[in-house]
């Protein structure tokens, strides 16, 4: 018997529907993939501290982060943040940094193309 998992949030619920209808429509499976990391349980989805995201990142890179950002650590380069949610901390460091905090909710709603994307966990 397989038990079945049943998200309560509607907003979560609304993103999964959207990131696997854009998956679709652009033929791009890290969006699938994406909405696949987001289903799994409360208790394994990413919480991702910014020394994490400093040492694996570059100058001027995008990084998803499906599930929340952190603010333990920091951040000495400039970089494109694409999560969930965002601690206060970490919103603060990553633009203190000269970085760019997006919403995966507003990424997909506002259709926006973002190239060479890495997903850290």
């Amino acid at each position: 018997m397989v038990r079945q998992i049943t998200k309560t949030n509607p907003n979560l619920l609304k993103l999964i529907r959207n990131l696997r209808k854009k998956s679709s429509q652009e033929g791009a499976a890290i969006w699938k993939d994406v909405a696949r990391r987001l289903e799994r349980p409360t208790r394994r989805r990413a919480a991702v501290n910014l020394s994490k995201i400093n040492r694996h990142s570059d100058e001027n890179e995008t990084v998803l982060v499906p599930g929340k950002v952190l603010g333990s650590g920091s951040l000495d380069h400039s970089v494109q943040v694409v999560a969930l949610s965002f601690s206060k901390a970490a919103r603060d460091k990553i633009e203190r940094a000269g970085g760019e905090c997006l919403t995966l909710g507003s990424v997909v709603e506002e259709n926006q193309a973002i190239k060479n994307i890495k997903i850290i966990e």
